[in-house]
């Protein structure tokens, strides 16, 4: 990259052998620090992952870390003489157990991970994401779950720096390279964000003194002009933040807020041109609901349209929703699949089940063997508590999710009966497929939400949805991206055919073009109106405004 000129690194033995991600450059830019993906033999066991740094002048490239299946957060301190990087092996996932190594910017030094400081993580059961040198003091900043909770450590201080019963980090740290959930300002303070009720909270505090906690901690929030939530901290000067955020009726933004002047959070640019009247917005309420393992959580939207007047006392058929990941969580910013439902007079159930993060180690880790358990059982318990509340119809219960969430949603009709219907979307069907055909990130992560493959391979048929479909008995739409190489088609086809040789209601929609998770606006327009549509015939209801025509198998 010179000027206006931008030159691709040459690459060896032909093109898109690498791939390039989490990169940062040194203080005088001629060199850039990041994790290298090595494709030349494209079978998932067979890719490397390695840090190097990359001359900008030529584009040589040197290996800095390389012996472990998986790297991130390559971080080079302040005085340019080390580079902090994190690392792990399968079967973990980075939310399970990793390594905060440093190794020196030497030539003489090894590349060898083994080889390199150990700061933290040396019990091989302990998350340790996003180090961070702080631009100052050199002293070297991560997170780590070792208490039981995501908190902010100082390399050298044994107990966190910011010790609390909050998750820091992120909404679903661990699933992207590049992850940040806190940052430190020009003056040398530390800000930081963590959610508490399904808000977030911006956390300013002193670490000057390098042998203490940090000190002069001061939280703002909402009252102070910031929105419900919001993360990805970058600070400017002057007192100025900026960061990604949104509400119940904001889309994903950019804003800027300042520290000192606080005030309104001006949004700088949108995900949205689209606008929409309160009178059509469902706010949500955080819910605690009982379960098997204790309490869950999830958010409740009411139906609400401003344009329409509710005629009975009936409560409304509920939409339960299960997010993906598994390992990952809902949120509070503006959805308009959800506002979709609670515009047209359904409610919405958005469960954080067993597993999510946020809510600390304990509560993550209880998927762990247990995935197809939890998870369907704190969907359903969810559904349950609504009914015992009066703010769900008994009769007109349906789930959906995507992915992972269509997983828990395919079991839940298959190994419970709470559920009237149901829509997966890209959802596993068969969990033996999905073990042996995936991508190397996640090619062991069924070795700790099921179990070893195929060494566990009868408990991996025991909970696939598909070697069940004896026991589904509730109209079943299963939508589908034929180009997904995470979820293979085959599943959804194989459901299908399943449910069609029993004689259940169902429907297959394939979408091409579409991969693991919809992109084309008229194709997720075009799922959630068939959603609508199958709902609307399996529950009888007659005047739906602007229904679309389905198609539905043995209906």
């Amino acid at each position: 990259l010179s000027g206006e000129s931008i030159t691709p690194v040459e690459e060896e033995e032909g093109a898109q052998r690498f791939r390039y991600a989490d990169g940062v450059t040194s203080e005088d830019g001629t060199v850039v620090y990041c994790i290298r993906e090595d494709h030349a033999k494209p079978n998932p066991k067979d890719v490397v992952n390695e840090v190097v740094s990359i001359d900008v002048k030529d584009g040589s490239m040197t290996v800095l870390a390389t012996g472990n299946d998986f790297y991130a957060h390559p971080r080079v301190s302040p005085d340019g003489t080390k580079v902090a990087y994190v690392t792990w092996n399968h079967p973990n996932m980075p939310w399970d157990a990793t390594e905060l190594r440093v190794t020196t910017i030497d030539d003489a030094a090894s590349n060898k991970s083994a080889d390199h400081e150990l700061i933290a993580g040396e019990d091989g059961d302990t998350s340790i994401i996003q180090p961070s040198w702080h631009p100052d003091s050199g002293e070297l900043y991560y997170i780590s779950d070792q208490s039981g909770y995501y908190n902010v450590y100082r390399a050298g201080f044994a107990p966190s720096i910011l010790s609390m019963e909050y998750d820091f980090g992120g909404s679903a740290p661990g699933w992207a390279l590049g992850q940040q959930g806190y940052s430190f300002l020009p003056d040398g303070r530390l800000a930081a964000q963590y959610s508490k009720d399904g808000r977030s909270i911006l956390l300013v505090s002193d670490v000057s003194q390098n042998d203490s906690p940090a000190v002069g901690i001061e939280e703002f929030d909402g009252k102070d002009g910031l929105p419900m939530m919001f993360g990805g901290l970058s600070p400017g000067a002057d007192g100025d933040l900026y960061f990604l955020g949104g509400s119940p009726s904001t889309p994903s933004s950019i804003y800027k807020w300042n520290l000192e002047t606080k005030g309104p959070a001006t949004i700088l640019a949108c995900s949205s041109t689209l606008s929409f009247s309160e009178e059509l917005i469902s706010v949500p309420k955080q819910v605690e609901f009982p379960t098997t393992l204790g309490t869950a959580f999830g958010y409740y939207y009411a139906p609400k349209n401003g344009g329409y007047t509710c005629t009975t006392d009936e409560a409304p058929p509920l939409l339960v929703k299960a997010h993906g990941g598994p390992t990952a969580c809902t949120g509070t910013s503006f959805n308009a699949g959800i506002q979709y439902w609670t515009s047209r007079g359904f409610a919405v159930l958005d469960v954080d089940y067993g597993g999510s993060t946020g809510y600390g180690r304990d509560y993550r880790r209880r998927l762990r063997k247990s995935w197809g358990i939890v998870d369907i059982d704190d969907v359903c318990n969810g559904a349950k508590y609504l009914v015992k509340e009066g703010l769900a119809d008994e009769e007109r219960l349906c789930i959906d999710g995507g992915s992972a969430g269509g997983y828990t949603t395919l079991g839940a009709l298959a190994f419970k009966d709470v559920f009237k219907a149901g829509t997966s979307l890209y959802g596993v069907a068969d969990l033996t497929a999905l073990a042996g055909d995936t991508h190397k990130f996640e090619s062991r992560y069924l070795d700790g939400l099921v179990g070893p493959y195929p060494e566990e391979e009868k408990l991996y048929k025991e909970r696939s949805p598909i070697e069940s479909v004896d026991t589904l008995s509730c109209p079943i739409l299963l939508l589908q991206g034929v180009e997904d190489e995470v979820v293979p088609p085959n599943q959804a086809e194989m459901m299908h055919e399943a449910l069609l040789k029993k004689g259940i209601p169902t429907c297959l929609k394939m979408y091409e073009g579409e991969q693991h998770g919809f992109r084309q606006a008229e194709n997720i327009e075009d799922a959630l109106d068939s959603e609508l549509a199958f709902y609307g015939k399996v529950f009888g209801i007659e005047t739906i405004p602007g229904v679309i025509e389905l198609e539905i198998d043995n209906m």
